[in-house]
């Protein structure tokens, strides 16, 4: 009978160890084969470190009502970005773009509405404690689109470890009914959307398909306007909004949806209204009981019960909205920038001209009117009458001005002839031209124009009516009588600028075709003819035809202030050339509202200090325009660095301000140090002061010679353009 052994642990161990290194042996050494390279590791940067972050849907799907998206995350350069989790501020929307109609009189001919977005997350929200004082509130219930958290579900983000991740949504969107019934179709266009705040940045993304057929491309959209054309007026830091989580306007679309509004305010948030509303600003009025016209500006309580008035929005409206202003179509547009041309929304109409744009209309069905297939008598669609109001403008800009026989007079005074051409170069008649409009000689051009001491722009500025006229050729003969010509006139730069202006009619409630006009007749619009100054070099009598004309170095972008302003910017609106009158020691205005009571009136404090331009402080508080971000309106380089500014370039330049604490008498300043205090005179400390003037600046000196004779500033040798750049946040 075989004896039995039992073996503790350790001798189990050496004997298994003994007998592998038997069977090793047995093979011979050589003959083992090296085994696998394992997978390489996954090259990635941390979520919580990496300065950069794009997010990117890949795929969608739906079962049963459970939707599930797959998306990668990765910095600037396409590395993946790996550890994110639900902790993780990250939050995800979904919404289904959807065929509105609604009922009319006629139940045969329902309105179309077009495709709208209708978020399937929604909250009832009661208004909170209304602010006191504020007029124009309603507070009621409303319903507000909403997103889902990631941080709620323990499993519905699945991290794969490469940069890639799942999340589940915890909504079923099969049967949604509270508190709002949205109906799920496969048909339909679907929208999912990310949004994901770091400490250090934020990121959004969506992702539209139809579920029916899986497909991404060739489906119904609704992208209406670009963030692009949002950037023509705001910084994209300055457009982050709820706190700075949201940066995409595809998002903001899908959740501010027809039926959610501000329970605070009862306003609609609804994007089209809401939008058209703030841009509509201090203008936008609607009409009490009796038909006295009321002012009506859109307004929103925000967190903390904070009231946001966009009746101080600056937003120029001037002549009327130029739809093509957000609206951009051609090369790289939107798929549906052209949708407002459809005459499908309410809203919009009714965002800028309010419930009732007018004592005459009983009905906010704006566009059972006011469309391009079947307008009432009278009418005419909304594209149409915005732009018959645009269309003078368009006509003008075809038209020129033609300056000829530049000389001088017996008594040494500058004359010139003038013509109004219209395209095809003919001259324009006398009676559809402005008679008070004027032309405004300067030199200097080059540099900054004319000393206010040596000739103020009232006297630079000469009427059509202080000229002759000769009927013959339509030609106005000019003499600068007020003025006299700079001493050492020869080899300067000289400018003849036209605020020249034609007559057009009205339109009307007819829709009267827009047409020149004679300027006798009533209710006419005077429009300037877009022409760039003419200018020249000055030899003895007149022009010198052999000398080229020195140009002013580039300091704003022209495209910049059209962008924001549309067509009218104040008055003498031939484009953006305020600083040939707009001197910088041009005579100070009174204004109580500013310390010291008087105020600059120099085309640099214009467009740095004053309302509407110097918004983050002044304006409207809102957040959504950074005016110390220099490039707003200035050139810039590929480095986004500004071209315009460079300190030191004229010593002999000088300010002239009010002293704001000796009730606004005159002070004058030097060149570097006035530039600056255009924007921050009243914020400047002892500390900044004492800066100044260790550095060579006079802050305040007694007339312009004091200042050039003091004034040694030595800004530019620390004070670079890029550095300038940077501190103002570029």
């Amino acid at each position: 009978m075989m004896k039995r052994f039992n073996f503790n642990a350790a001798t189990k161990a050496m004997l298994g160890a003994g007998l592998l290194s038997l069977l090793l042996a047995g093979c011979g050494g050589s003959d083992g084969k090296d085994g696998e390279d394992g997978k390489p590791g996954v090259v990635g940067v941390n979520i919580d470190t990496t300065p950069t972050l794009k997010a990117s849907f890949t795929n969608a799907t739906i079962d049963a009502g459970k939707v599930t998206v797959d998306f990668t995350l990765e910095n600037a350069n396409g590395v993946a970005v790996l550890g994110l989790n639900k902790t993780h501020d990250i939050r995800f929307g979904i919404a289904q773009l959807t065929h509105v109609t609604e009922a009319t009189d006629d139940p045969a001919k329902p309105a179309d509405r077009g495709y709208q977005w209708q978020a399937y997350i929604n909250a009832k929200k009661e208004p909170g404690t209304a602010p006191s004082g504020v007029d124009n509130l309603n507070p009621s219930a409303q319903f507000q689109a909403n997103v889902e958290a990631a941080a709620k579900c323990d499993t519905c983000l699945v991290d794969h470890g490469d940069g890639n991740y799942s999340y589940t949504y915890q909504a079923n969107i099969a049967n949604v009914t509270e508190p709002l019934a949205i109906t799920y179709s496969a048909e339909a266009t679907q929208r999912a959307t990310l949004e994901l705040e770091l400490p250090q940045l934020a990121a959004n993304a969506h992702f539209d398909w139809q579920p029916s057929t899986g497909k991404t491309e060739g489906i119904q959209t609704r992208n209406v306007v670009s963030i692009t054309a949002c950037y023509t007026c705001h910084q994209p830091e300055s457009l982050a909004l709820h706190g700075g989580r949201r940066v995409d306007i595809e998002n903001c679309a899908s959740c501010h949806t027809a039926t959610s509004g501000d329970p605070e305010s009862g306003n609609s948030i609804e994007f089209t209204y809401m939008i058209h509303a703030i841009h509509k600003g201090g203008e936008r009025h609607t009409f009490d009981e009796t038909g006295a016209e009321v002012p009506a500006p859109y307004k929103i309580v925000g967190y903390g019960g904070k009231v946001i008035d966009y009746g101080k929005v600056g937003f120029p409206l001037k002549p009327a909205a130029d739809c093509a202003a957000c609206h951009v179509e051609g090369a790289g547009a939107p798929a549906n920038a052209d949708l407002f041309k459809a005459d499908l929304s309410n809203q919009a109409c009714i965002g800028c001209h309010t419930e009732k744009p007018s004592a005459h209309h009983s009905s906010s069905d704006c566009v059972a009117c006011h469309n391009a297939t079947e307008p009432y008598n009278g009418t005419g669609s909304a594209a149409k009458r915005h732009g018959d109001v645009l269309k003078a403008y368009t006509e003008t800009k075809a038209m020129g001005i033609k300056f000829t026989n530049v000389g001088v007079n017996d008594t040494g005074k500058i004359t010139f002839d003038v013509q109004v051409v219209d395209k095809e170069g003919n001259a324009i008649d006398k009676a559809f031209v402005n008679q008070s409009s004027r032309v405004v000689v300067a030199w200097d051009s080059d540099k900054d124009y004319p000393s206010y001491a040596d000739a103020s722009y009232s006297n630079r500025r000469i009427a059509l009516s202080e000229g002759t006229y000769n009927e013959a050729n339509k030609t106005y003969s000019l003499t600068g009588t007020k003025f006299s010509l700079p001493a050492d006139a020869n080899g300067k730069t000289f400018e003849l600028w036209s605020t020249l202006e034609v007559c057009f009619n009205n339109g009307g409630y007819g829709v009267a075709d827009v047409a020149m006009t004679d300027c006798t007749a009533d209710s006419v619009s005077k429009v300037a003819v877009k022409q760039a100054p003419y200018h020249f070099v000055w030899k003895d009598t007149g022009v010198d035809s052999t000398a080229k004309a020195a140009t002013r170095r580039d300091i704003i972008d022209a495209t910049k202030c059209q962008g924001c302003h549309n067509q009218e910017i104040h008055h003498y609106d031939n484009g953006v050339n305020c600083q040939t009158c707009h001197t910088s020691d041009k005579t100070l205005k009174n204004d109580a509202n500013y310390p010291g009571g008087k105020i600059p009136t120099s085309f640099a404090w214009k467009a740095h200090e004053r309302e509407g331009h110097y918004l983050k402080y002044a304006g409207v508080q809102s957040g959504t325009v950074l005016k110390t971000d220099c490039a707003t309106c200035h050139t810039v380089d590929k480095a986004n660095v500004i071209t315009g500014i460079t300190l030191g370039r004229q010593p002999d330049r000088t300010w002239r301000y009010g002293d704001i604490n000796n009730n606004g008498a005159d002070i004058w300043v030097s060149s570097d140090a006035g530039a600056c205090l255009s924007c921050h005179q009243k914020y400047l400390t002892d500390a900044t002061k004492s800066h100044i003037e260790t550095n060579g600046g006079i802050l305040n000196g007694s007339s312009a010679a004091d200042v050039q004779t003091r004034a040694s500033e030595s800004c530019a040798t620390c004070h670079t353009p890029a550095q300038l750049s940077k501190v103002h946040g570029n």
